[in-house]
């Protein structure tokens, strides 16, 4: 073929065999195992609500998801690993929280989460819980604000790192209350959890999925839950509204990627996360854990994490806290 005809064509070929090689690529995706990298140490509710996640992903993708927990920084350490690597869909995070409140927090954090990731889906929303040490004496939310008012600074609590919801549970719970106390983070509240128990620290703000099941069993006793119903697989558990009126806090999970990722990519991530979160074995997995589903599109779940971002700096400056 010559002519003019022959030379449109040339000049097209590039764009035809990039419109037929992404949807291919879409298509086979994925081809080898993903990394889910947590934030948070094993045993702790993060990791916890990943690896069920990771299961159920491998199964619907036909690849092993396989969970990593870069561990350090109240999560920036992992979400940094993840934010570097090559956008291909092959390396994912479980973003929390943490992730929008540490960028007020954090006076160097080196990327900015809102802009330096792409949002893939929503999928878990819950409470977070305030437990306490069984020799603990404060046996309600009433006495150990009472408590904290009397020895100001002298009550310890844990969370699971500095930035996490849980440490900013216990912020606002000072805040709103007027009280201090001294908080000592760790790295993960799986290792918070176990100096809990063992009287190490006396009290431990944490996500529910990593306190139910030691609440349930009796070894630890638990003051209240931060949002403003009741949890259903807690009944007997008062909300810390009830004590402290407009004391709210809303957790939620869910997974992000290095910005530049493919829509394709995402798309198919996203239509996985749906799929298994619609099964009624996952559900109750969820609900056994105090949470429930929390099925969003990319752009639904990058909404809710820039309107977090903006909700929590207001608490952060308001609390005058800083890590250098």
């Amino acid at each position: 073929m010559k002519g003019p005809t022959a030379k449109v064509l040339r000049l097209l070929a590039p764009l035809l065999l990039v419109a037929w090689t992404v949807p291919s690529f879409a298509l086979d995706y994925p081809t080898r195992p993903i990394r889910f990298i947590i934030s948070f140490a094993a045993g702790g509710p993060n990791d916890t609500v990943g690896r069920i996640l990771a299961q159920y992903l491998s199964e619907q993708l036909g690849q092993p998801v396989v969970v990593e927990d870069h561990v350090g920084a109240g999560g920036n350490i992992g979400m940094a690993d993840v934010l570097a690597a090559a956008p291909d869909g092959y390396t994912i995070g479980f973003a929390a929280p943490n992730n929008a409140i540490n960028q007020t927090l954090y006076a160097a954090i080196p990327f900015d989460f809102v802009h330096d990731s792409t949002p893939i889906a929503g999928t878990m929303k819950l409470a977070n819980v305030m437990d306490v040490n069984l020799n603990f004496p404060a046996k309600t939310l009433s006495e150990f604000i009472a408590m904290a008012k009397a020895e100001p600074g002298k009550i310890n609590y844990a969370s699971g790192g500095v930035g996490t919801s849980p440490h900013m549970t216990g912020e606002l719970l000072a805040f709103m209350t007027g009280i201090k106390i001294t908080h000592v983070p760790y790295r993960g509240t799986g290792p918070a959890m176990t100096d809990l128990l063992g009287g190490q620290v006396p009290v431990l703000f944490d996500n529910l999925p990593g306190s139910i099941q030691q609440i349930k069993s009796g070894r630890i006793r638990a003051l209240g839950v931060t949002t403003r119903e009741r949890v259903d697989s807690l009944p007997d558990v008062p909300t810390i509204a009830e004590t402290v009126p407009g004391y709210e806090v809303f957790v939620w999970y869910g997974i992000s990627g290095p910005k530049g990722m493919p829509d394709e990519i995402v798309a198919k991530l996203n239509a996985a996360v749906k799929a298994v979160l619609a099964k009624p074995e996952l559900k109750a997995r969820f609900h056994d854990l105090g949470g429930e589903p929390m099925p969003l599109s990319p752009a639904e779940f990058g909404k809710l994490v820039a309107d977090e971002t903006a909700k929590w700096a207001k608490v952060v400056k308001a609390a005058g806290l800083r890590v250098e």
